[in-house]
């Protein structure tokens, strides 16, 4: 297997690592020492790393920062009905029964646009086992003061009518904080319970209010373990929702959904060596293509736009 083709872009202060395969957002540090801007990293003689995928975690072995469609999550037994239709995909988790994160995740994209400080990517879903549906995806990674914006489109351009859904899972940190000594905040009311054996949804969503899921204030990640859908997003006047993992000093991350992402599910990724954590941008939830919720269904021709972004975060500030 030959190695993935990264592409790695420049702005606003910011870096970010892009992989060929699955468009995967691989790493993204801040390295802005300006006295006169001011940085949640002034005085930093590093970069402060706000992505970073564990090895072995990037595409094609892992998921880690890839484009999750169409769909994300997991389809229950790779079996759903769409208009009348029953299909069947390919189980790429037999372990738990299911066909799981899409078809574009191990894919090679195609690189359509580069500059310095920004890079679009191109893939075409074709015809699949139970998937006869052909879609064209883009996104593009933008490096600005700002930070990173992430812009998704897709558009049908078969000749029937497409369910979709499409996620986007990147590892966060606080810099080098230990992730037991971070806080997270999620804007968030209600969060749908997992099997844990499947990861698939087992009952319907449920308000997060005086329960340990309730993150709407910073709570300490100290032995908290995680892998739970959240929605009902609370979103600013901007339209965006805003999602925090600091460290005890208030610097941190930031990852902000726009409208099309009412979803996001957190997970701590706990292995003999690791520790992390990802906090990934959802359309829908897990098995939405059997349980209809949130379930978008792109006509012949429509197009889908979506964006997301994460930017380095200073309370200070």
């Amino acid at each position: 297997m030959s190695e993935p083709i990264q592409h790695s872009i420049r702005g606003g202060g910011y870096r970010a690592a892009v992989s060929g395969t699955g468009a995967a957002l691989l790493a993204l540090d801040y390295d802005d020492h300006s006295e006169e801007q001011g940085s949640a990293t002034q005085g930093s003689a590093q970069p402060y790393r706000l992505v970073e995928t564990p090895a072995g975690r990037e595409p094609p072995l892992g998921y880690g920062g890839a484009v999750l469609a169409p769909w994300p999550g997991g389809i229950r037994d790779g079996h759903f009905y769409f208009d009348g239709i029953e299909h069947q995909l390919a189980l790429t988790d037999p372990e738990r029964g299911a066909a799981v994160n899409g078809l574009a995740w191990h894919r090679g994209w195609e690189v359509t646009a580069l500059t310095g400080s920004r890079i679009q990517q191109t893939l075409e879903v074709g015809l699949h086992k139970g998937w006869p549906y052909q879609l064209r995806l883009t996104v593009a990674h933008e490096l600005g003061p700002d930070g990173l914006t992430v812009t998704h489109t897709a558009t049908n351009v078969g000749g029937y009518h497409s369910p979709f859904g499409l996620g986007v899972c990147p590892f966060l940190r606080a810099g080098d904080t230990p992730l037991d000594e971070c806080t997270l905040q999620v804007a968030a009311g209600t969060r749908m319970p997992l099997d844990r054996a499947r990861s698939l949804p087992d009952t319907y969503s449920q308000s997060v209010t005086d329960t340990e899921y309730d993150f709407t204030r910073p709570r300490l990640l100290e032995g908290v373990h995680l892998d739970v859908p959240f929605s009902a997003l609370d979103e600013d006047l901007d339209g965006n929702a805003r999602h925090r993992l600091c460290g005890r000093d208030g610097r941190g991350v930031e990852l902000w959904t726009g409208r099309a992402f009412g979803w996001l599910r957190t997970t701590t990724i706990d292995d003999a060596d690791t520790r992390a954590f990802v906090l990934a941008p959802m359309t829908c939830p897990p098995d939405a293509f059997n349980l209809g919720i949130d379930l978008l269904v792109l006509q012949s021709g429509e197009r889908w736009s979506g964006r997301w972004g994460v930017r380095a975060y200073d309370s200070q500030e």
